[in-house]
């Protein structure tokens, strides 16, 4: 009996020593939304570097993805100056990697074949729980301003004038994850139009925002909500006519684009990377020939300057499952 009672002594101490330490570490990691693999200690709303300095990755070669919201042949073509800046600065060979898909770009990040990337405005907060980015960047223009707004555009010779007149009718929206293209358009028509998705209009995923503009313009879709800065870019590039096409709403001014790095890239690797983002001269770039509105790249911190749209996705009900 007694070495039944000290086997279950010991059992019980085990227990409460197992359940102690999980306690401990469940304390000491705290996540709010991020996925289980990182670390939030200063609150600050993403990953925290690792605490064991061998986890720490030092690439030999530093690999960076731009949102996948157009043609990447034509990005990689854009951000070569960029890249080769990239790699002066840090010393390393720097490789643009095209993706195709929002869900794409995270995986590569969570997997650990993507260092640094470009995240549009809706996906980074998707980025930051799910794939440990740590956004650190935004462009902007000289004077230090930024943004962008979401647009719901018609076919120019559409009977559609308002957000209201679709109802009935059908809506392209872009990707789940991002802001212009689905999230704010979804929250703003219910909230000032009373209008909600599959239950007041019909729908449809183009992908990208540049094929719902096109398929604007093609007479494809008989609506669809779009960033206006890719609609501008595309534009200017003689992309499709806007003569095409006509705007029915406009939205308050949103953050655009954020550039991120892995949250467990070497600490003097980000330093470089950062300094390569500061100082890139602009002056007739090709990034400044393509991003006409802007002229620089400003320092952001995800917890304030996203809080609108976790406010957004908040409104549409939207959890960051990394599952």
């Amino acid at each position: 009996m007694l070495k039944t009672n000290i086997f279950f002594s010991q059992v019980v101490a085990l227990a409460a020593a197992a359940c102690f330490s999980l306690f401990a570490y469940a304390e000491d990691c705290p996540r709010g939304t991020l996925d289980e693999q990182y670390c939030d200690r200063d609150g600050d709303l993403v990953a925290d570097l690792p605490l064991d300095q061998s986890q720490w990755v030092d690439p030999e070669t530093i690999i960076f993805s731009y949102t996948p919201v157009e043609d990447p042949a034509v990005y990689a073509k854009v951000w070569d100056g960029f890249i080769n800046h990239m790699a002066e600065v840090t010393g390393k060979k720097v490789v643009f990697f095209p993706v195709q898909s929002y869900a794409a770009q995270y995986e590569a990040m969570r997997s650990g074949r993507l260092h640094v990337a470009g995240v549009n405005t809706g996906g980074n907060p998707v980025a930051v729980s799910c794939a440990g980015m740590v956004p650190f960047a935004m462009m902007a223009s000289k004077d230090g301003s930024f943004g962008y707004e979401m647009e719901i555009i018609v076919p120019a010779d559409s009977d559609i004038t308002t957000p209201a007149d679709i109802k009935g009718r059908s809506l392209a929206f872009t990707s789940p994850t991002s802001n212009s293209g689905f999230k704010a358009p979804s929250a703003l028509l219910k909230s000032e139009f009373g209008l909600e998705a599959e239950k007041d209009f019909a729908t449809a995923f183009s992908g990208k925002h540049d094929n719902s503009i096109l398929g604007v313009a093609n007479k494809d879709y008989e609506a669809a909500a779009i960033a206006n800065s890719v609609l501008i870019r595309m534009i200017d590039r003689d992309a499709v006519d806007p003569d095409k096409i006509k705007s029915i709403y406009k939205s308050a001014t949103f953050p655009t684009t954020g550039y991120g790095h892995a949250h467990n890239l070497h600490p003097a690797v980000v330093a470089k990377i950062k300094q390569a983002f500061f100082t890139f001269p602009w002056e007739d770039s090709e990034l400044q020939k393509e991003f006409k509105k802007e002229g620089s790249f400003v320092s952001i911190h995800h917890k304030s300057d996203w809080a609108v749209i976790r406010k957004i996705d908040t409104a549409n009900g939207v959890s960051y499952d990394c599952k």
